[in-house]
């Protein structure tokens, strides 16, 4: 991960993030857009800031219970996320991701217990499968490819891949 993001203004990033959606409509670019608008809110004067602060919550509103993509303004988001498809996306407010991350649908990436510091931190370049679940205090590095439906509960290396953990049957206590 990048120790020092480039500053954008809010304008330049939501151009950034056009640009790499190629269209306004796509789901993820809406979800990018609110989230965007939501970290901007707090430099603002506080008159400014809770009208601004109630357009910004109707947007998450709307993106959580439309396209089912929770993505708060206390994530810290790198520059060029893409949400590939939409639905089912879920991270948590203390998760951190890079540059240039790829996430598709039905991700989850969180924590297990209530301690903001077992949040997942994932670095630049890194893609996410479908159906992936990210959680606990864990590191992935960067350009780190993690396969659809895998389970994540340790660090994965940069340039390393995580694949689907094959489930354990446990028999039933009689």
């Amino acid at each position: 991960m990048t120790a020092e993001r480039q500053e954008l203004g809010l304008i330049a990033q939501i151009r950034e993030d056009l640009a790499l959606y190629d269209s306004w409509t796509r789901p993820g670019f809406h979800a990018l857009a609110a989230h965007r608008l939501g970290v901007w809110r707090w430099g603002l004067p506080k008159s400014v800031r809770m009208p601004v602060t109630a357009g910004y919550l109707l947007a998450q509103l709307l993106v959580r219970n439309v396209y089912s993509i929770e993505l708060t303004s206390q994530t810290a988001v790198g520059r060029r996320l893409r949400l590939a498809h939409e639905g089912g996306v879920m991270i948590h407010p203390d998760v951190v991701i890079g540059d240039d991350c790829l996430i598709r649908q039905n991700v989850t990436i969180g924590i297990v217990s209530d301690d903001a510091t077992a949040a997942p931190k994932i670095g630049d370049r890194v893609e996410i499968g479908a159906g992936a679940v990210i959680i606990g205090g864990v590191t992935i590095g960067d350009d780190a490819r993690i396969g659809p439906n895998a389970v994540v509960t340790t660090n994965v290396p940069a340039r390393g891949m995580a694949v689907a953990t094959p489930a354990r049957v446990i028999p039933p206590v009689e």
